[in-house]
């Protein structure tokens, strides 16, 4: 896994298959109609549907200014091969407690691919090592099992259920909440199993 610096601060971050990097004024377009779809909006806490015309053009411009305050990481997952732009995964960012919240998203004509583990997984890497946090988690809508799946397999485990915790379009769901700790990161790259 490689790590470029660009002009912004922001890494870009190099696995397999993937290219994580920081957004472009030109994602604009296509970061709206992926996550604009009802099944990506309907699967996330915070993605609006109908998604807004100039919302995206709004979230990309505020990203530096995000990482440079130490609030965000969020980067755009391209498909080294194709340069094709599938999604988004991010690190909300909480220094003092030297932690961070994990999220992401596949635009539905990328599902099935392993993309969303690839990209987690070399985030959830970044904050450990590069950033030096102490606790990465991650929360899921009760249902999402897809999205079980991917955090289990990046080596985080559930640690309870969030009851009614999200609203979205009127209807209450529960959250399922995960986390991995740094040690449990180190014991899982050293290839030693803890169970």
């Amino acid at each position: 896994m490689s790590d470029h610096h660009s002009t912004s601060g922001i890494p870009t971050i190099d696995t397999a298959r993937l290219r994580l990097r920081p957004f472009a004024s030109t994602d604009a377009t296509e970061l709206q109609r992926l996550a604009g779809a009802r099944e990506v909006a309907a699967m996330t806490m915070n993605i609006p549907h109908p998604y807004p015309d100039g919302a995206a053009e709004e979230w990309i411009v505020v990203q530096a200014e995000k990482w440079q305050r130490s609030e965000l990481l969020a980067l755009a997952i391209e498909v080294l091969d194709t340069r094709a732009f599938v999604g988004t995964v991010l690190l909300k960012l909480a220094p003092a407690h030297r932690r961070a919240e994990l999220g992401y998203w596949i635009g539905v004509p990328f599902w099935g691919h392993g993309y969303a583990t690839e990209a987690a997984a070399a985030m959830v890497d970044y904050g450990f090592t590069i950033l030096g946090l102490d606790r990465i988690d991650a929360h899921y809508l009760a249902g999402n099992e897809a999205s079980g799946r991917v955090l289990q397999k990046v080596g985080m485990r559930q640690e309870g259920v969030l009851r009614q915790h999200i609203v979205k379009w009127d209807k209450a769901h529960d959250s399922v909440a995960c986390g991995m700790l740094a040690s449990e990161h180190q014991l899982g790259r050293t290839g030693n199993s803890a169970d």
